[in-house]
Protein backbone atom coordinates (compact mmCIF):
# COMPACT_ATOMS: atom_id res chain seq x y z
CA UNK A 1 0.00 0.00 0.00
CA UNK A 2 1.15 3.29 -1.08
CA UNK A 3 2.23 5.89 2.67
CA UNK A 4 -1.15 7.94 3.31
CA UNK A 5 -0.09 11.17 2.66
CA UNK A 6 -2.08 14.19 5.23
CA UNK A 7 -3.47 17.03 3.85
CA UNK A 8 -0.87 19.48 3.83
CA UNK A 9 1.34 17.56 2.31
CA UNK A 10 -0.91 16.48 -1.01
CA UNK A 11 -1.28 20.25 -0.97
CA UNK A 12 2.35 20.94 -0.90
CA UNK A 13 3.30 18.11 -3.69
CA UNK A 14 0.07 19.49 -5.77
CA UNK A 15 1.25 22.93 -5.26
CA UNK A 16 4.48 21.55 -6.41
CA UNK A 17 4.06 18.86 -9.22
CA UNK A 18 0.05 19.46 -10.37
CA UNK A 19 -0.98 21.90 -13.39
CA UNK A 20 -4.71 22.75 -12.76
CA UNK A 21 -7.00 23.78 -15.46
CA UNK A 22 -7.06 27.40 -16.76
CA UNK A 23 -4.44 28.40 -14.00
CA UNK A 24 -1.05 29.14 -13.33
CA UNK A 25 2.04 27.15 -12.37
CA UNK A 26 2.11 27.04 -9.29
CA UNK A 27 -1.30 27.73 -8.28
CA UNK A 28 -2.14 30.75 -6.74
CA UNK A 29 -5.65 28.88 -4.80
CA UNK A 30 -5.36 26.31 -2.90
CA UNK A 31 -7.15 23.51 -3.48
CA UNK A 32 -10.23 21.56 -1.55
CA UNK A 33 -9.09 17.91 -0.51
CA UNK A 34 -11.61 15.61 -1.60
CA UNK A 35 -11.05 11.98 -0.16
CA UNK A 36 -14.66 10.66 -1.11
CA UNK A 37 -17.91 10.96 -2.96
CA UNK A 38 -21.09 9.37 -2.50
CA UNK A 39 -24.67 10.93 -3.74
CA UNK A 40 -24.43 14.56 -4.24
CA UNK A 41 -22.06 15.00 -1.47
CA UNK A 42 -18.08 15.45 -2.07
CA UNK A 43 -16.24 14.35 1.35
CA UNK A 44 -13.36 16.90 2.46
CA UNK A 45 -9.95 14.87 3.86
CA UNK A 46 -10.38 18.39 6.30
CA UNK A 47 -13.24 20.55 7.01
CA UNK A 48 -13.13 24.07 4.94
CA UNK A 49 -14.80 27.51 6.25
CA UNK A 50 -16.72 24.94 9.01
CA UNK A 51 -17.52 22.21 6.62
CA UNK A 52 -16.42 18.71 6.29
CA UNK A 53 -19.35 17.65 3.31
CA UNK A 54 -20.33 20.08 0.29
CA UNK A 55 -23.10 19.17 -2.14
CA UNK A 56 -21.71 19.31 -5.55
CA UNK A 57 -23.70 22.05 -7.45
CA UNK A 58 -21.76 21.50 -10.32
CA UNK A 59 -22.04 17.44 -10.93
CA UNK A 60 -18.13 17.85 -11.96
CA UNK A 61 -18.29 19.66 -14.54
CA UNK A 62 -21.56 18.65 -15.31
CA UNK A 63 -20.70 14.77 -16.10
CA UNK A 64 -21.68 13.33 -12.82
CA UNK A 65 -25.84 13.13 -13.66
CA UNK A 66 -26.57 10.27 -11.35
CA UNK A 67 -24.36 11.04 -8.53
CA UNK A 68 -21.29 9.38 -6.86
CA UNK A 69 -20.88 5.52 -5.87
CA UNK A 70 -23.42 4.67 -7.61
CA UNK A 71 -23.89 0.85 -7.57
CA UNK A 72 -25.01 0.36 -10.91
CA UNK A 73 -21.90 2.36 -12.32
CA UNK A 74 -20.16 0.74 -9.63
CA UNK A 75 -20.95 -2.71 -10.44
CA UNK A 76 -20.79 -2.26 -14.41
CA UNK A 77 -17.00 -1.23 -13.70
CA UNK A 78 -16.41 -3.58 -11.24
CA UNK A 79 -17.93 -6.44 -14.00
CA UNK A 80 -15.75 -5.30 -16.93
CA UNK A 81 -12.59 -4.88 -15.07
CA UNK A 82 -13.10 -8.65 -14.19
CA UNK A 83 -13.54 -9.40 -18.01
CA UNK A 84 -10.78 -6.66 -19.35
CA UNK A 85 -10.18 -3.45 -18.91
CA UNK A 86 -8.86 -2.36 -22.22
CA UNK A 87 -7.91 -3.72 -25.69
CA UNK A 88 -7.13 -1.94 -29.31
CA UNK A 89 -10.03 -0.93 -31.23
CA UNK A 90 -8.17 -1.47 -34.70
CA UNK A 91 -8.93 -4.90 -36.10
CA UNK A 92 -10.90 -5.82 -32.94
CA UNK A 93 -14.44 -4.86 -31.78
CA UNK A 94 -16.16 -5.98 -28.10
CA UNK A 95 -19.51 -6.28 -26.64
CA UNK A 96 -19.42 -3.10 -24.74
CA UNK A 97 -18.58 -0.49 -27.57
CA UNK A 98 -20.45 -2.12 -30.31
CA UNK A 99 -23.56 -2.18 -27.60
CA UNK A 100 -23.09 1.57 -26.32
CA UNK A 101 -22.70 2.41 -30.57
CA UNK A 102 -25.91 0.64 -31.13
CA UNK A 103 -27.55 2.56 -27.75
CA UNK A 104 -26.47 5.98 -28.76
CA UNK A 105 -27.93 5.56 -32.38
CA UNK A 106 -31.17 4.13 -30.75
CA UNK A 107 -31.34 7.58 -28.35
CA UNK A 108 -30.51 10.16 -30.89
CA UNK A 109 -32.09 11.82 -33.78
CA UNK A 110 -32.23 10.29 -37.19
CA UNK A 111 -31.04 9.89 -39.60
CA UNK A 112 -27.98 9.56 -37.16
CA UNK A 113 -26.35 5.91 -37.69
CA UNK A 114 -22.91 6.14 -38.02
CA UNK A 115 -20.85 6.22 -34.36
CA UNK A 116 -17.08 7.61 -33.81
CA UNK A 117 -16.07 6.80 -29.96
CA UNK A 118 -13.21 9.31 -28.55
CA UNK A 119 -11.54 9.88 -25.71
CA UNK A 120 -13.03 13.59 -24.45
CA UNK A 121 -15.68 15.54 -25.67
CA UNK A 122 -12.94 18.58 -27.56
CA UNK A 123 -11.48 15.19 -29.37
CA UNK A 124 -15.29 14.74 -30.57
CA UNK A 125 -15.13 17.62 -31.83
CA UNK A 126 -11.87 17.51 -33.73
CA UNK A 127 -13.43 14.29 -35.14
CA UNK A 128 -16.76 16.12 -36.56
CA UNK A 129 -14.54 18.83 -38.06
CA UNK A 130 -12.47 16.44 -39.81
CA UNK A 131 -15.71 14.28 -41.06
CA UNK A 132 -16.51 17.40 -42.31
CA UNK A 133 -13.36 18.70 -44.22
CA UNK A 134 -12.91 15.13 -45.53
CA UNK A 135 -16.68 14.68 -46.64
CA UNK A 136 -15.73 17.49 -48.93
CA UNK A 137 -12.49 17.08 -49.88
CA UNK A 138 -13.49 13.35 -51.47
CA UNK A 139 -16.17 14.71 -53.10
CA UNK A 140 -14.17 16.75 -54.96
CA UNK A 141 -15.08 20.36 -53.28
CA UNK A 142 -11.47 20.79 -51.16
CA UNK A 143 -12.25 24.60 -51.04
CA UNK A 144 -15.03 23.96 -48.80
CA UNK A 145 -13.10 23.85 -45.58
CA UNK A 146 -14.10 26.96 -43.37
CA UNK A 147 -16.58 26.73 -40.54
CA UNK A 148 -18.99 28.85 -39.29
CA UNK A 149 -20.39 29.05 -35.98
CA UNK A 150 -21.67 31.85 -33.62
CA UNK A 151 -20.29 34.45 -31.43
CA UNK A 152 -20.65 33.59 -27.29
CA UNK A 153 -19.36 29.85 -28.18
CA UNK A 154 -17.12 27.31 -26.63
CA UNK A 155 -16.30 23.82 -28.24
CA UNK A 156 -13.13 22.48 -26.63
CA UNK A 157 -9.40 23.36 -25.86
CA UNK A 158 -7.59 21.28 -28.77
CA UNK A 159 -6.90 23.08 -32.06
CA UNK A 160 -10.09 22.93 -34.44
CA UNK A 161 -12.27 23.45 -31.50
CA UNK A 162 -10.75 26.60 -30.13
CA UNK A 163 -10.62 28.05 -33.66
CA UNK A 164 -14.57 27.83 -33.15
CA UNK A 165 -14.94 29.47 -29.75
CA UNK A 166 -15.61 33.12 -29.24
CA UNK A 167 -12.60 35.13 -30.49
CA UNK A 168 -13.24 37.84 -28.52
CA UNK A 169 -12.93 37.60 -24.58
CA UNK A 170 -12.89 34.16 -24.55
CA UNK A 171 -10.70 31.77 -23.42
CA UNK A 172 -8.53 31.34 -26.62
CA UNK A 173 -8.62 34.87 -27.65
CA UNK A 174 -4.70 34.21 -26.72
CA UNK A 175 -4.35 32.10 -30.08
CA UNK A 176 -6.20 34.41 -32.97
CA UNK A 177 -3.71 35.03 -34.65
CA UNK A 178 -2.42 31.64 -35.03
CA UNK A 179 -5.73 29.34 -35.38
CA UNK A 180 -7.49 28.97 -38.51
CA UNK A 181 -10.18 31.81 -39.52
CA UNK A 182 -13.46 31.34 -39.10
CA UNK A 183 -16.53 32.62 -39.70
CA UNK A 184 -18.38 34.39 -36.96
CA UNK A 185 -21.78 34.95 -36.74
CA UNK A 186 -23.44 37.60 -34.32
CA UNK A 187 -24.21 35.80 -30.65
CA UNK A 188 -28.02 34.57 -31.00
CA UNK A 189 -30.15 36.72 -29.21
CA UNK A 190 -30.65 35.71 -25.10
CA UNK A 191 -34.10 34.09 -23.80
CA UNK A 192 -35.03 30.50 -24.66
CA UNK A 193 -38.82 31.72 -24.74
CA UNK A 194 -37.93 35.05 -26.77
CA UNK A 195 -39.53 35.50 -29.70
CA UNK A 196 -37.41 34.49 -32.54
CA UNK A 197 -35.58 38.04 -34.21
CA UNK A 198 -36.28 37.80 -37.85
CA UNK A 199 -33.81 40.30 -38.63
CA UNK A 200 -31.23 37.71 -36.65
CA UNK A 201 -32.42 34.59 -38.50
CA UNK A 202 -32.01 36.51 -41.72
CA UNK A 203 -28.41 37.55 -40.69
CA UNK A 204 -27.83 33.75 -40.50
CA UNK A 205 -29.54 33.07 -44.12
CA UNK A 206 -27.14 35.95 -45.73
CA UNK A 207 -23.87 34.40 -44.01
CA UNK A 208 -24.31 30.68 -44.90
CA UNK A 209 -25.29 32.07 -48.30
CA UNK A 210 -22.29 34.59 -48.78
CA UNK A 211 -19.38 32.01 -47.92
CA UNK A 212 -21.13 28.28 -48.59
CA UNK A 213 -18.67 27.97 -51.51
CA UNK A 214 -16.09 27.74 -48.55
CA UNK A 215 -18.29 26.75 -45.95
CA UNK A 216 -17.04 22.77 -44.92
CA UNK A 217 -20.02 23.04 -41.87
CA UNK A 218 -22.50 25.18 -39.30
CA UNK A 219 -21.21 24.48 -35.49
CA UNK A 220 -22.91 25.48 -32.88
CA UNK A 221 -23.96 24.54 -29.16
CA UNK A 222 -28.12 23.72 -29.52
CA UNK A 223 -29.90 26.08 -27.14
CA UNK A 224 -27.77 26.52 -24.03
CA UNK A 225 -24.12 28.29 -24.81
CA UNK A 226 -22.20 26.75 -22.05
CA UNK A 227 -18.53 27.31 -21.15
CA UNK A 228 -18.93 30.86 -23.23
CA UNK A 229 -21.21 32.17 -21.14
CA UNK A 230 -24.55 30.00 -19.98
CA UNK A 231 -26.42 31.85 -22.25
CA UNK A 232 -29.84 30.21 -23.79
CA UNK A 233 -31.43 30.99 -27.15
CA UNK A 234 -34.52 30.23 -28.70
CA UNK A 235 -34.07 26.91 -30.74
CA UNK A 236 -36.09 28.44 -33.95
CA UNK A 237 -32.72 29.38 -34.80
CA UNK A 238 -31.73 25.55 -34.76
CA UNK A 239 -34.14 25.25 -37.47
CA UNK A 240 -33.27 28.46 -39.47
CA UNK A 241 -29.47 26.56 -39.44
CA UNK A 242 -30.98 23.43 -40.45
CA UNK A 243 -32.98 24.88 -43.37
CA UNK A 244 -29.90 27.09 -44.63
CA UNK A 245 -27.33 24.31 -44.31
CA UNK A 246 -30.00 22.28 -47.02
CA UNK A 247 -30.33 24.90 -48.79
CA UNK A 248 -26.72 25.92 -49.78
CA UNK A 249 -24.90 22.79 -49.31
CA UNK A 250 -23.21 22.99 -45.80
CA UNK A 251 -23.25 20.27 -43.11
CA UNK A 252 -24.56 21.37 -39.62
CA UNK A 253 -23.24 19.78 -36.56
CA UNK A 254 -24.39 20.17 -33.17
CA UNK A 255 -21.78 20.28 -30.15
CA UNK A 256 -24.28 18.61 -27.10
CA UNK A 257 -21.64 17.61 -25.24
CA UNK A 258 -23.03 19.62 -22.73
CA UNK A 259 -26.73 19.57 -23.39
CA UNK A 260 -26.79 15.92 -23.89
CA UNK A 261 -28.71 13.67 -22.08
CA UNK A 262 -31.30 15.28 -20.79
CA UNK A 263 -29.64 18.40 -19.12
CA UNK A 264 -32.10 20.86 -20.93
CA UNK A 265 -35.10 19.47 -20.68
CA UNK A 266 -35.13 16.87 -23.85
CA UNK A 267 -32.91 14.10 -23.93
CA UNK A 268 -30.90 15.87 -26.32
CA UNK A 269 -31.18 19.63 -26.76
CA UNK A 270 -32.14 19.36 -30.72
CA UNK A 271 -35.43 17.91 -30.10
CA UNK A 272 -36.52 21.33 -28.50
CA UNK A 273 -36.35 22.67 -32.26
CA UNK A 274 -37.28 19.07 -33.72
CA UNK A 275 -34.74 19.27 -36.31
CA UNK A 276 -31.42 17.05 -36.59
CA UNK A 277 -27.78 17.75 -37.49
CA UNK A 278 -25.31 16.29 -40.07
CA UNK A 279 -22.90 15.38 -37.04
CA UNK A 280 -23.64 15.05 -33.63
CA UNK A 281 -20.92 15.46 -30.52
CA UNK A 282 -21.68 14.00 -26.64
CA UNK A 283 -19.70 13.36 -23.83
CA UNK A 284 -19.93 14.24 -20.42
CA UNK A 285 -22.44 12.83 -18.63
CA UNK A 286 -22.40 10.10 -21.15
CA UNK A 287 -20.08 8.17 -18.81
CA UNK A 288 -21.70 9.54 -15.38
CA UNK A 289 -19.16 10.89 -14.69
CA UNK A 290 -16.72 7.91 -13.89
CA UNK A 291 -14.75 7.49 -17.61
CA UNK A 292 -13.76 10.06 -19.86
CA UNK A 293 -15.10 9.20 -23.38
CA UNK A 294 -17.33 11.34 -25.93
CA UNK A 295 -18.92 10.09 -28.92
CA UNK A 296 -19.26 11.45 -32.63
CA UNK A 297 -22.28 10.35 -34.85
CA UNK A 298 -22.99 11.39 -38.09
CA UNK A 299 -25.40 10.63 -41.43
CA UNK A 300 -25.05 7.97 -43.41
CA UNK A 301 -24.32 10.76 -45.84
CA UNK A 302 -21.63 11.82 -44.06
CA UNK A 303 -19.83 8.03 -43.99
CA UNK A 304 -20.83 7.01 -46.80
CA UNK A 305 -19.11 10.29 -48.60
CA UNK A 306 -15.75 9.80 -46.56
CA UNK A 307 -16.10 6.30 -47.72
CA UNK A 308 -16.00 6.73 -51.74
CA UNK A 309 -12.99 9.22 -51.18
CA UNK A 310 -9.25 8.72 -52.38
CA UNK A 311 -8.70 7.81 -48.93
CA UNK A 312 -11.28 5.95 -48.07
CA UNK A 313 -10.90 6.25 -44.28
CA UNK A 314 -11.51 8.74 -41.69
CA UNK A 315 -7.86 8.55 -40.48
CA UNK A 316 -8.12 9.36 -36.82
CA UNK A 317 -7.80 6.39 -34.43
CA UNK A 318 -6.80 7.40 -30.46
CA UNK A 319 -4.92 4.92 -27.97
CA UNK A 320 -8.26 4.59 -26.17
CA UNK A 321 -10.43 4.56 -28.53
CA UNK A 322 -14.01 2.18 -27.73
CA UNK A 323 -12.51 1.45 -24.38
CA UNK A 324 -13.74 -1.45 -22.79
CA UNK A 325 -14.19 -0.28 -19.50
CA UNK A 326 -15.85 3.12 -20.53
CA UNK A 327 -17.92 1.41 -23.06
CA UNK A 328 -19.71 -0.60 -20.22
CA UNK A 329 -20.25 2.45 -17.54
CA UNK A 330 -21.06 4.14 -20.68
CA UNK A 331 -24.06 1.16 -21.60
CA UNK A 332 -24.96 1.11 -17.90
CA UNK A 333 -25.27 5.01 -17.27
CA UNK A 334 -27.16 5.63 -20.22
CA UNK A 335 -29.37 2.85 -19.27
CA UNK A 336 -29.68 4.05 -15.93
CA UNK A 337 -30.81 7.57 -17.20
CA UNK A 338 -33.77 5.98 -19.55
CA UNK A 339 -34.67 3.52 -16.93
CA UNK A 340 -35.86 6.42 -14.35
CA UNK A 341 -38.11 9.11 -14.97
CA UNK A 342 -34.95 11.57 -16.24
CA UNK A 343 -37.69 14.47 -17.68
CA UNK A 344 -39.28 14.50 -14.22
CA UNK A 345 -36.53 14.86 -12.57
CA UNK A 346 -35.11 17.67 -14.31
CA UNK A 347 -38.42 19.65 -14.23
CA UNK A 348 -38.46 18.93 -10.52
CA UNK A 349 -34.99 20.29 -9.97
CA UNK A 350 -35.48 23.60 -12.13
CA UNK A 351 -38.81 24.41 -10.30
CA UNK A 352 -36.65 24.24 -7.41
CA UNK A 353 -34.22 26.37 -9.28
CA UNK A 354 -36.48 29.12 -10.27
CA UNK A 355 -37.58 28.89 -6.61
CA UNK A 356 -34.36 29.41 -5.03
CA UNK A 357 -32.89 31.72 -7.24
CA UNK A 358 -35.18 34.26 -7.93
CA UNK A 359 -34.46 36.21 -5.22
CA UNK A 360 -31.14 36.43 -6.26
CA UNK A 361 -32.42 39.08 -8.78
CA UNK A 362 -32.72 41.74 -5.97
CA UNK A 363 -28.84 41.55 -5.14
CA UNK A 364 -26.78 44.72 -5.73
CA UNK A 365 -24.45 43.58 -9.05
CA UNK A 366 -26.91 40.79 -10.22
CA UNK A 367 -27.40 41.35 -14.10
CA UNK A 368 -29.81 38.38 -14.53
CA UNK A 369 -31.53 35.43 -12.93
CA UNK A 370 -32.18 32.18 -15.55
CA UNK A 371 -33.32 29.04 -14.95
CA UNK A 372 -33.60 26.18 -18.11
CA UNK A 373 -34.23 22.39 -17.55
CA UNK A 374 -31.61 21.59 -14.48
CA UNK A 375 -29.01 24.34 -15.38
CA UNK A 376 -29.41 27.89 -13.15
CA UNK A 377 -27.33 30.73 -13.74
CA UNK A 378 -26.98 34.32 -12.28
CA UNK A 379 -25.33 36.38 -14.14
CA UNK A 380 -23.47 39.53 -12.56
CA UNK A 381 -22.80 43.22 -14.00
CA UNK A 382 -18.88 42.50 -12.90
CA UNK A 383 -16.18 40.21 -12.89
CA UNK A 384 -16.71 37.40 -9.99
CA UNK A 385 -14.15 37.66 -7.20
CA UNK A 386 -13.65 33.74 -7.47
CA UNK A 387 -11.84 33.00 -4.48
CA UNK A 388 -14.52 35.35 -2.47
CA UNK A 389 -17.81 33.34 -4.20
CA UNK A 390 -15.97 29.69 -3.53
CA UNK A 391 -15.66 30.54 0.41
CA UNK A 392 -19.45 31.80 0.64
CA UNK A 393 -20.82 28.75 -1.51
CA UNK A 394 -18.43 26.14 0.63
CA UNK A 395 -19.77 27.78 3.93
CA UNK A 396 -22.99 27.06 2.84
CA UNK A 397 -21.96 23.58 2.26
CA UNK A 398 -22.18 23.33 -1.59
CA UNK A 399 -19.22 23.12 -4.11
CA UNK A 400 -19.60 25.60 -7.22
CA UNK A 401 -17.36 26.83 -9.49
CA UNK A 402 -17.86 30.57 -10.97
CA UNK A 403 -15.96 32.03 -14.20
CA UNK A 404 -16.24 34.97 -16.05
CA UNK A 405 -19.32 37.45 -14.30
CA UNK A 406 -21.60 33.98 -13.51
CA UNK A 407 -22.38 31.95 -10.45
CA UNK A 408 -23.96 28.90 -11.86
CA UNK A 409 -25.11 24.93 -10.68
CA UNK A 410 -25.90 22.14 -13.02
CA UNK A 411 -26.51 19.34 -10.08
CA UNK A 412 -26.64 15.70 -10.32
CA UNK A 413 -30.49 14.64 -11.21
CA UNK A 414 -30.78 12.79 -7.97
CA UNK A 415 -30.02 16.23 -5.92
CA UNK A 416 -33.30 16.23 -3.52
CA UNK A 417 -35.33 19.57 -2.97
CA UNK A 418 -33.52 19.91 0.15
CA UNK A 419 -29.88 19.86 -1.29
CA UNK A 420 -31.02 22.28 -4.78
CA UNK A 421 -32.65 24.95 -1.77
CA UNK A 422 -29.01 24.70 -0.44
CA UNK A 423 -27.87 25.18 -3.65
CA UNK A 424 -29.60 27.61 -4.39
CA UNK A 425 -28.61 29.60 -1.17
CA UNK A 426 -25.31 29.35 -1.85
CA UNK A 427 -25.58 30.61 -5.38
CA UNK A 428 -27.00 33.41 -3.81
CA UNK A 429 -24.10 33.53 -1.11
CA UNK A 430 -22.01 33.71 -3.90
CA UNK A 431 -23.33 36.00 -6.05
CA UNK A 432 -23.77 38.48 -2.81
CA UNK A 433 -20.35 37.92 -2.18
CA UNK A 434 -18.55 37.46 -5.58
Amino acid sequence: MPEVLSPAELRALDRAHVWHPYGPMPGRQEPLVVESASGVRLRLAEPAHGQRELVDGMSSWWSAVHGYNHPVLNEAARGQLDRMSHVMFGGLTHEPAVRLATRLVEITPEPLRHVFLADSGSVSVEVAVKMCLQYWRSAGRPAKQRLLTWRGGYHGDTWQPMSVCDPEGGMHELWSGVLPRQVFADAPPAGFDAEPDAAYAQHLRELIAEHADRLAAVIVEPVVQGAGGMRFHSPAYLRVLREACDAHDVLLVFDEIATGFGRTGELFAAGHAGVSPDVMCVGKALTGGYLTMAATLCTSRVAEGISRGDVPVLAHGPTFMGNPLASAVACASVDLLLGRDWRQEVERIGTGLRDGLAPAAELPGVRDVRVLGAIGVVQLDHEVDMAAATRAAVREGVWLRPFRDLVYTMPPYVTDDEDVARICRAVRAAAREG
